[in-house]
């Protein structure tokens, strides 16, 4: 479990009829900080399901009034229910266990049972009933999101782009085999997430999980944790086992957004796990194979940042074993305006809003603009646009752009005038006029303005800017 889900949040419902057995492992869960309750009997159990569900079922298999495969049968059945199950049999009754497994239990124990080891039991199944949700929720936002990972364009560098995420994705083989790391590299806004979801579609692993890791916006004191996992007592308030990312990944796609904001420790610790394919949890001496493909992406020079120290040598020729350059939007305009009439149709289909239509000026602005937020930048301009005009055409006064379509270096003041301001007023403008030149991508505007993203999300509260990505 994770350590936002405390024992305490888990509900465990013990379906048992001897009192004194279940009367011990209710004690022995609720000193573990479950949440218990127990019925001696399938119809009690089934109201008491109904009434307020569980976490976990332990289902005895002989029971006053019918067999606890029956019972197991209606939750899977009738009643819908995908609440982890394990189930208790005694000697002899081994055949019934087998059938449990077959309608969806996720183990057995064989009486008498020892209550230590009912709990670690207990704390495995619901682990991986939390690890299941996530992927499948994972699975489900992927599959029904609107932002599908395409590369929009008929520009020489949106076919070339398409051509290498072709090769590429070949490359990467069935989920079972190795896969070739790729670093992405690229402005702020270019859509190096969308070349690596399109990768991601591509590849046999289409149908496996793919986890998103923008190590950028971890916590430094939790990104080793929400990256390799950790196990019960690893540190103060390790309640439980947590699976990490790279692992939830199973045989997909690990994303590694923003890499160059990964601590040099960390870096050597990613590295191994790239090099053995296996990792362990914090705390934890055990070797876990990991079958995902790994795709990291940056903004960021990385030439210079290996050369600076800030990124390890090795660690980048490892990731780099093929990489992905994605251009700035200004050096191919030819698809400014296909990417904006794109943009438009799905934010009108998200908002249930007609498809917009572009007049002449508008037009004209698109191509004028040099666009230093890139395709982010873009997307925002056509989704705020398409919301204010409520249908209406739109022309050039709709889109907002500023009126100097060169936009002034940052080193020259962004061509704000701070004179007659009082400090808090300047400071609010300042990161207005950052968030602006970065498409509103605050981790790049926090970086412009030398400033930590923890730090400017403050500031913004401080001033009411809402927004940004």
């Amino acid at each position: 479990m994770s350590e936002s889900q405390t024992p305490a949040a888990a509900r465990v419902l013990v379906v048992e009829d001897e009192a004194l057995f279940a009367r011990a492992i209710a004690r022995r869960l609720e000193k573990a900080g479950y949440s218990v309750e127990v019925a001696p009997t399938l119809r009690e159990a089934e109201s008491r399901w109904l009434a307020a569900g569980a976490d976990l079922l332990l289902l005895d298999m002989r029971l006053p009034d019918g067999s606890g495969l029956d019972f197991l049968a209606r939750l899977r059945g009738p009643l819908g229910a995908k609440v982890a199950v394990l189930t208790m049999s005694a000697y002899g009754e081994l055949e019934d266990a087998v059938s449990a497994m077959k309608l969806g239990a996720s183990d057995y124990l064989r009486k008498p049972i020892d209550l230590d080891e009912l709990l670690l039991n207990v704390e495995k199944v619901l682990a991986q009933q939390q690890l299941s949700r996530a992927l499948e929720y994972s699975r489900a936002r992927e599959s029904t999101s609107l932002e599908s990972p395409e590369i929009i364009g008929e520009s020489v560098a949106a076919q070339q782009l398409r051509s290498q995420i072709e090769r590429i994705a070949a490359l990467a083989g069935a989920a079972a085999d190795a896969a070739p790391t790729v670093l992405i590299v690229g402005e702020t806004g270019t859509g190096k997430d969308v070349a690596a979801r399109a990768l991601h579609q591509r590849s046999a692993r289409a149908g496996r999980p793919f986890v998103h890791v923008d190590c950028a916006a971890l916590p430094k004191e939790l990104i080793e944790t929400e990256l390799f996992g950790h196990v019960k007592g690893a540190f103060t308030n390790a309640t439980g086992e947590r699976t990490g990312l790279i692992e939830a990944a199973e045989d997909g796609v690990v994303f590694l957004d923003e890499i160059g904001e990964l601590p040099l420790e960390l870096q050597a610790k990613l590295l191994a796990v790239l090099e053995r394919r296996s990792l362990r949890r914090v705390g934890s001496s055990q070797e876990r194979r990991t079958g995902a493909w790994f795709i990291a992406a940056t903004n960021r020079d990385v030439e210079k940042m290996v050369a600076d120290g800030s990124l390890r040598a090795d660690l980048y020729f490892r990731l780099n074993v093929l990489g992905l350059k994605l251009l700035p939007l200004r050096e191919h305009p030819a698809d400014i305006l296909p990417l904006a009439v794109y943009f438009g149709r799905q934010i009108a289909r998200r908002y249930g809003l007609p498809e917009p239509t572009l007049d002449a000026s508008a037009r004209a602005a698109l191509a004028a603009y040099s666009w230093p937020g890139n395709l982010r930048e873009l997307k925002h301009v056509m989704e705020r646009a398409i919301l204010l005009a409520g249908g209406a055409p739109l022309g050039a006064e709709a889109l907002l752009l500023p009126g100097n379509l060169t936009p002034v270096p940052p080193a020259h003041g962004d061509g704000l005038a701070l004179e007659g301001m009082t400090l808090e007023a300047a400071e609010k403008a300042l990161i207005e006029a950052a968030l602006r030149r970065t498409g509103h991508n605050v981790s790049e505007a926090a970086r412009q303005l030398g400033v930590t993203r923890m730090t400017m999300r403050y500031r913004m509260k401080q001033h009411r800017i809402e927004g940004g990505v």
